[in-house]
């Protein structure tokens, strides 16, 4: 995984396997500070003490289909690698969160990525579980949810080429609005 981008779908995909009907996804970014910061949380079963403890141990994974689990290992690295830090909070039947701080500046900061693809490919996925991201930098806030992409769309359906395109611009055009970092 070398983006953020990846590094949200896989924790959402996460998310959705430890059954979380609500997954929020925070980015925030501070000049001012030198800091950018992925903050994503859901509601989902959570882990026990003895989980939360293995999670970043790049050679344990709780799925039965393989014997490594390498996504946390490695955004809990590439944040420390660029200056920053990283905390996982868990508790049992009430969910999980995640924060993963990067130095802005820090030429080993993971680029955002496509996240227009990443946001269309989970929205559409997961179309019955509310999910909302947010991203915030000094120049506004932009904001977008799975309850408002189905009230605004209806049944249509958003495998059409005119939908997805209009979705991945909507939030293309409103991160370019307030000076997302790429």
């Amino acid at each position: 995984m070398r983006t953020l981008s990846e590094h949200i779908l896989d924790i959402a995909q996460n998310s959705t396997r430890a059954g979380a009907k609500m997954i929020e996804i925070i980015v925030e970014e501070s000049k001012k500070k030198d800091l950018c910061s992925l903050t994503i949380s859901d509601n989902g079963c959570g882990m026990d003490e003895e989980t939360l403890k293995q999670a970043t141990n790049p050679f344990f994974t709780s799925r039965t289909t393989r014997k490594v689990g390498l996504g946390l290992p490695l955004l809990k690295q590439k944040a420390e690698d660029a200056g920053g830090s990283f905390s996982l909070k868990s508790e049992p039947g009430k969910g999980t969160k995640l924060r993963a701080e990067f130095q802005l500046s820090n030429i080993d900061r993971p680029p955002m990525g496509d996240i227009w693809d990443t946001l269309y490919l989970l929205f559409l996925s997961y179309r019955d579980i509310q999910l909302v991201y947010r991203h915030v930098t000094a120049n506004g806030e932009f904001s977008i949810s799975t309850s408002e992409l189905n009230e605004a769309l209806g049944d249509v359906s958003w495998q059409e080429k005119e939908i997805r395109n209009g979705i991945i611009e909507l939030i293309k055009a409103n991160l370019g609005e307030i000076g997302a970092a790429k």
